[in-house]
């Protein structure tokens, strides 16, 4: 039994250390080149192989080992990064010379919101009555997706990014009353397995696309070694800012908001709440168990009953 548990752990550990070092062994190898090539090719690695052979065993191994250490330490440091260079890169704790570019660029998506809701309303008439071209239908449903990664009532973040994941955050609150903040902690422990493992995924998915930002920012410092590394560091940057983080925020948008739409009402049965009638009484029995879990309550209603509920 021990022996399974500690090979389980084992394999879990291994998983975890390959997760986290591979993409730091990536950086450090490509410094290792970038130095390799300053010194006129791999010849330069003669030296260093010929001084770590002359090294009695148990130097070498602990040599190789620290080496590893200092890889990994390296891949830690850049996962804790993950988060607040994500929030970075949603708008949030932009430097004060950056708030009045920040403020345009919400107010533009404000504007361009707008614009798209009122050509949207104008198209749909003509795609229900079936009679619209298929460059207006193309247009309906290319706006169709635009208001769905868009914050209700309208953008309030200044990139894509941010106004994506912003959108996930307040459409349980718009759709049911639900606050995220609040509510998602206790649906995050009643969502079933394969429920958690998809969300956890595309989370792993994100901050690993954020760290690659990260990874191409510091590749940069290569440079005094060889100039190549500063279009090889930015391109891996700029590419995953563009287009990697944006496309997996976007999946973890949807299945943190499917995890509302489908399992909310195991909430409501395992907090012993009122379960709502129809959709009005949704946002407004939301609203009330929202506020119950954030500050608790000493009125008499609703009442419980052992399984049995009776209504506000």
């Amino acid at each position: 039994m021990l022996s399974s548990f500690w090979e389980a752990a084992g394999a879990k550990l291994a998983e975890r250390w390959a997760a986290i070092s591979a993409p730091a062994l990536v950086f450090w190898l490509g410094g290792l080149l970038a130095w390799v090539r300053s010194k006129g090719g791999f010849h330069a690695l003669k030296e260093p192989a010929d001084w770590l052979a002359k090294q009695s065993t148990p130097a070498q191994i602990t040599i190789v080992l620290m080496i590893l250490l200092g890889v990994s330490a390296s891949g830690v440091i850049i996962e804790r990064l993950t988060t607040p260079v994500l929030r970075l890169l949603e708008g949030w704790y932009w430097p004060c010379f950056l708030k009045p570019l920040r403020h345009k660029l919400v107010e533009w998506k404000k504007a361009k919101a707008t614009e798209d809701m009122k050509r949207y309303q104008e198209l749909t008439p003509a795609v229900d009555a079936g009679t619209a071209s298929s460059e207006q239908l193309t247009e309906h449903g290319r706006i169709a997706l635009l208001q769905r990664r868009s914050p209700s009532p309208a953008p309030d973040m200044p990139t894509r990014i941010g106004n994506t994941l912003r959108a996930a955050e307040t459409s349980p609150k718009y759709k049911y009353g639900l606050g995220v903040v609040s509510v998602w902690p206790h649906l995050w422990l009643l969502l079933p397995d394969t429920a958690r493992k998809e969300i956890a995924t595309a989370r792993v998915s994100l901050d690993a696309s954020v760290a690659a930002c990260i990874w191409g920012v510091l590749f940069v410092l290569f440079a005094p070694w060889t100039l190549w590394a500063v279009p090889a560091g930015l391109g891996v940057a700029v590419v995953a800012v563009m287009a990697w983080v944006p496309s997996r925020a976007e999946v973890y948008a949807d299945l943190l908001e499917a995890g509302f739409d489908l399992y909310r009402r195991t909430l409501y049965e395992q907090l012993r709440w009122p379960p709502p009638r129809n959709p009005r009484d949704e946002r407004t029995q939301g609203e009330l168990l929202t506020r119950y879990l954030v500050r608790g309550s000493d009125g008499t209603i609703p009442v419980w009953d052992g399984d049995h509920r009776s209504p506000p």
